[in-house]
This record gives C-alpha cells, sequence and structure tokens, in this order.
C-alpha cells in the first residue's frame, strides 16, 4: 500500500491597523500598520498608542525622536519601498518614507541602518515635507 501525501496549509490573519499622526497646523498622515512582516514590532507600536514624539527629515524620510516602542531587528531589511512605514530599532525611531535618503544609491531607499517594515503611507502626499521642520511635535494614535 503507497503511502498518502497530505497538504496541511496553516493560515493566520494578518492584523491591520489605520493610524493617523496628527501634526498641529498640518494635515494629517494616515497610515496603515500591518503585522505580516514583523508581527511583535505592530503589536507593541498599537499596545503603545497614542504617543507624542518630535519629527525630523532626513532626505525624503520623516522619522521620530525615540518613541516608547522597544523592540529588536525583527525581519529588518536594509533598503525599503516607497512609501513604507517602518520602525528603527537603533533609534527606537519611526520613519515614514516618502523618497530616497542620502545615503541610497539611485532608484533605492535606503535606511541608516535596518528597519523593521510595520506598514505603509495611506494617500502620501510627498509635499508634507516641505511643511515640517525638525522639532514638530506629531501625535501617533489609532485612527477613529
Amino acid at each position: 500500500m503507497k503511502d498518502k501525501g497530505y497538504l496541511i496549509q496553516i493560515t493566520t490573519a494578518h492584523m491591520k491597523h489605520k493610524i493617523e499622526i496628527v501634526i498641529p497646523q498640518l494635515k494629517n498622515i494616515e497610515i496603515e500598520l500591518d503585522d505580516s512582516n514583523s508581527p511583535n514590532t505592530v503589536k507593541k507600536f498599537v499596545e503603545n498608542l497614542p504617543f507624542t514624539v518630535s519629527l525630523n527629515l532626513w532626505g525624503d524620510e520623516i522619522y521620530t525622536e525615540e518613541s516608547p516602542i522597544q523592540e529588536k531587528e525583527e525581519n529588518a531589511k536594509p533598503l525599503v519601498e516607497l512609501n513604507d512605514v517602518a520602525y528603527w530599532p537603533t533609534g527606537k525611531a519611526i520613519c515614514l518614507f516618502y523618497g530616497p535618503t542620502p545615503i541610497g544609491k539611485k532608484g533605492e531607499i535606503k535606511p541608516y541602518s535596518p528597519v523593521n517594515i510595520v506598514g505603509k503611507i495611506l494617500k502620501p502626499d510627498k509635499s508634507i515635507l516641505r511643511k515640517i521642520s525638525d522639532g514638530s511635535e506629531a501625535t501617533f494614535q489609532l485612527k477613529k
């Protein structure tokens, strides 16, 4: 008698969370967290909401000062895609990638060091980069 092969497929539901980044006197930025790449990081992100941090610019990246999130590298990537949202373990910062950074080669978006991808910017509007100044405050909160 021949053995029969069985295919067992295990599926897990990925959690998505809509987050609003409120910056006084500017249009809010909406992001969607998706735990498919870095589930522990997304979990800690959501558990720490709401939080307020200062923003900084580096090329076409907005990054925060140290956030309350503490997570090690989790499937960290040395390159990211346009409109990715990531957590930078080295600086405990949230990063929004609207385009290239100063250290990337032509056609690539390179963080300062590897980051945990946690989501995407929804309806990205790159003009916000001209309106944010270093030290602007932003509050990250669940979208109602």
